[in-house]
């Protein structure tokens, strides 16, 4: 009886799922046959906005790059994009890594730009599809693959036949692709619009009137490739008519003059979330009110379409990044480099979009007026003639100084540097300076379970000229040599002296000097290392000068030179050059010696890279020993690692190394550089994201190429955490902007409007402890709380009571609440009421 009611309950199902999925099949049909049916385009725009199935949008985008995250995370990424408010996602194509030899493409496993784009749609959300081919991007080459360099008498991005030729066989292999999978918004896809080209007016003067060409010929080879869907063209001033120019930058409300021509809508296409680094930076950082400020302030000067440029920056895996860009990219975006939520940028966002959709009507129907009450006070109304359809934005630009400013007959407060939104022309819903979302702070956690085994190293042989068999007069240029196969290459050369061309004097060493075009060089004499020298991303030349020991008889000078990613920016990419350009020995009894015309040999890549030892199998063809106490330049290591416990990311801290490339089960997570500190006397990045996708249970193999030396055994494996998180609230916050809705044309409250902290753990966690609380005037931020001069006992109490325990807890903001028995150690100041707490998985006994 049992087995037949399973047989049957499994036959329900079953019928269940075949019908749920023949509904969606054939909802998905009835959209492609409507949009078939449609008179006329799906999208397209006028003055005001993008126009789509009949309906004008306001656009909350943000990039999110495929091959940044592996597939396995490109789910969580677009659902945490929606639940941050965004409608549409921002992606480029990179040439190069789907076509990285001629003719032969790769659109499979984390190239599955279709798969991606497919997913977004599912959710339910648009894309902006970013053809390139030139994408910049802090990406190798800005997205062009190195075999199209060396094509005979080509200059790329110019009105040049050969460039012009590969241009457009590449555009419409993607578009054919995109077209065929029906990706296009008139095909029933995702897809409402396209952009050709990238900032061409930063490098159009280089090419004088061939730039010219060249922009007109681009924007008319793509409209004619493919017209279902709008093309832009983003910082080209310029455009053509059939392209709509758009923005990129920090503070596109203020600066941007408006598209190429009235009938097209302003749209912002880079919004800055931070700034890329590269190694060597300091800290890059864009405060969350700034970003929400320009936001504010672009739509409400006429814009409909905000992209945020990284909403997740990911990692640059491999050697995908540019040159001297680090490995984790826009890690400061709403989504951090591991996916987790960067609060309160995130948060705060998410109640900017919420704020703008109340909106919505005032601002794509109503009639802009700009009332300026001064040099720093504006009000921009918009309002729609006979109607209660309204919406206000009260601006303070002064950056220092608070103001309040009359509308309507009520006086508003407004912070310094700050934009206050009404959706009704009189309820204050949103303070872009005012964060009501919650604040977090991340943690790198020791795993208990992951600890390396033991570390085993295998060195590199250092070559002579007689080992390698590519010889010529001088030493060769480093990026044709390369081809991009490698960021190394060896050099070589050998010359014999006499011991009277050698210095006398015991406390007198021969010089050698390396003059390099970059990016960074190993010197070695006779097999010793010598030293380590490199440029950085504002000057990529540099000279390396090191003593040397010299013998009589013959010496032989080896040299590992190395890139660092190449260039992916300005004009004429196709002509720059790396590598060592001059040699000379100084110091010897006849003066200084120049050998860089004394005969070189080559070799492409080192030999652990050509015998794969970061792979299980590649790793079994050279005999590994136990490491050294002395760590040693060019050397390989290797261990084996159990995947950490829980769900957390997964990342490396690598401070006890300096300079290198790390890959986890054959795969590589990315260049390495910790050696090379910035002003602040840190290394750029500290920790490699290893994503969990990359992991099995048990055995993982870990493989290390150190260049210059350092202590594998100080590697720590850790897993990474938002699970502090935080709350600061002032009495000039409003409530939080879930409080309203505009419903049937009717702007209203949903419950009652309450000031308050809000705090809610991530995946399912409770808040196990409370680490600080003050009401009164703390300082710091979430993660470094200081305790002010003021603070009330009683807040401390209230915060325990309602939040221990718990997923999520609400604190009314009120003094009542707060003061006990409204007594108030410093009543002249305005209170901030500062709440840390820290989450964890939910325990029996929490205290």
């Amino acid at each position: 009886m049992v087995e037949n009611s399973r047989i049957l309950l499994l036959a329900i199902f079953s019928l269940l799922l075949a019908t749920t999925t023949t509904a969606y099949a054939h909802k998905k049909h009835i959209a492609h046959r409507k949009n078939q049916e449609r008179v006329g385009p799906v999208v397209t725009y006028d003055g005001r906005s993008l126009i789509i199935n009949g309906s004008r949008e306001l656009l909350f985008s943000g990039s999110i790059h495929y091959p940044r995250s592996p597939p396995a995370l490109w789910p969580e990424l677009i659902r945490q994009a929606k639940e941050g408010g965004l409608n549409l996602i921002q992606t480029y194509i990179f040439w190069n890594l789907h076509e990285p030899v001629q003719g032969q493409f790769n659109f499979d496993g984390d190239r599955d730009f279709v798969k991606f784009i497919k997913m977004i749609g599912e959710s339910g959300l648009w894309v902006t599809l970013r053809v390139g081919p030139y994408v910049e991007a802090e990406w190798n080459m800005g997205g062009f693959p190195y075999w199209l360099r060396e094509v005979p008498n080509i200059t790329f991005r110019s009105y040049n036949e050969p460039f012009l030729y590969h241009m457009k066989k590449y555009t419409e292999t993607v578009l054919d692709i995109a077209k065929k999978e029906n990706l296009f918004a008139d095909q029933g896809g995702p897809i409402i619009m396209a952009q050709i080209e990238n900032e061409y007016n930063n490098v159009q003067l280089a090419y004088r009137e061939d730039g010219l060409r060249y922009v007109k010929w681009a924007a008319e080879m793509a409209t004619t490739l493919y017209n279902g869907v709008p093309w832009i063209m983003c910082k080209q001033k310029d455009a053509p008519p059939s392209v709509i120019s758009t923005c990129n930058g920090r503070q596109c409300g203020d600066t941007f003059p408006g598209p190429n021509g009235p009938d097209k809508p302003s749209l912002w296409t880079e919004n800055w979330t931070a700034q890329y680094r590269v190694f060597g930076d300091s800290p890059s950082m864009r405060a969350a009110e700034d970003l929400a400020f320009a936001v504010a302030r672009f739509f409400a000067k006429n814009g409909t379409l905000n992209n945020y440029y990284m909403y997740h920056g990911g990692t640059n895996f491999g050697r995908t990044s540019s040159s001297f860009v680090s490995t984790r990219y826009y890690d400061e975006a709403p989504l951090d480099e591991y996916g987790l939520k960067r609060e309160p940028k995130f948060g705060h966002l998410r109640d900017l979009h919420r704020a703008l959709r109340l909106c919505k009507k005032p601002l794509l129907w109503g009639v802009p007026d700009v009332q300026k009450i001064n040099e720093d006070l504006e009000i921009i109304t918009f309002e729609k003639p006979g109607s209660k359809i309204c919406a206000a934005f009260l601006t303070n630009n002064n950056t220092v100084k608070d103001a309040t400013i009359g509308f309507r007959g009520v006086d508003y407060y407004l912070p310094p540097k700050s934009i206050s939104i009404l959706p009704d022309c009189k309820t204050v819903v949103y303070n872009t300076f005012a964060v009501v979302a919650q604040h977090s702070s991340r943690n790198f956690v020791a795993s208990e379970k992951a600890n390396a085994r033991k570390w085993e190293m295998f060195k590199e042989t250092i070559p002579t000229i007689n080992d390698l068999n590519d010889k010529s007069p001088s030493p060769k240029e480093l990026y044709s040599l390369t081809k991009d196969t490698s960021d190394y290459a060896w050099y070589s050369t050998s010359i014999n002296f006499d011991r009277r061309d050698l210095p006398m004097r015991l406390d007198i060493l021969p010089v050698l000097q390396v003059a390099s075009l970059g990016h960074a060089l190993l010197a070695f004499v006779n097999g010793e290392y010598v030293g380590f020298g490199h440029g950085s991303n504002v000057e990529k030349s540099h000279v390396l000068n090191k003593p040397i020991i010299l013998k009589p008889g013959v010496n032989h000078i080896s040299l590992l030179a190395m890139t660092v990613g190449f260039p992916n920016s300005g004009a004429y990419m196709e002509k720059r050059f790396a590598g060592p350009r001059a040699v000379s020995l100084q110091g010897l009894m006849a003066g200084t010696l120049d050998i860089t015309q004394n005969h070189w040999g080559h070799q492409v890549g080192i030999s652990g890279e050509k015998m794969e030892l970061f792979t299980e199998e590649g790793s079994k063809k050279v005999n590994w020993v136990p490491v050294s106490e002395t760590p040693g330049p060019v050397t390989w290591y290797k261990t084996y690692f159990d995947a950490p416990e829980g769900n957390d990311p997964v990342a490396l801290r690598m401070t006890s190394m300096a300079k290198g490339m790390v890959w986890v089960n054959g795969r590589s997570i990315g260049r390495y550089w910790v050696s090379y500190l910035s002003a602040i006397a840190k290394p750029t990045q500290e920790e490699y994201h290893i994503p969990r996708a990359f992991l099995k249970p048990k055995d993982n193999l870990l493989v290390v190429f150190e260049e210059t030396g350092g202590n594998p055994e100080k590697i720590e494996i850790l897993t990474v955490n938002r699970d502090t998180i935080c709350s600061v609230v002032t009495e000039y916050h409003p409530p939080h902007i879930k409080t309203w809705e505009r419903k049937d044309n009717q702007f209203r409250a949903v419950v009652d409007p309450v000031k308050a902290a809000h705090l809610s753990c991530p995946d399912n966690k409770v808040i196990e402890k409370v680490e600080f609380v003050n009401f009164g005037d703390a300082g710091g931020a979430c993660g470094a709380f200081l305790q002010g001069k003021c603070d009330s006992p009683k807040a401390h109490e209230v915060v325990q009571k309602e939040c221990l325990g718990k997923k999520n807890c609400t604190i009314e903001f009120s003094r009542e609440n707060l003061l006990d028995g409204g007594n108030d150690s410093c009543p002249d100041i305005a209170k901030t009421l500062a709440i840390q707490v820290k989450c964890s998985h939910a325990t029996k006994n929490i205290a």
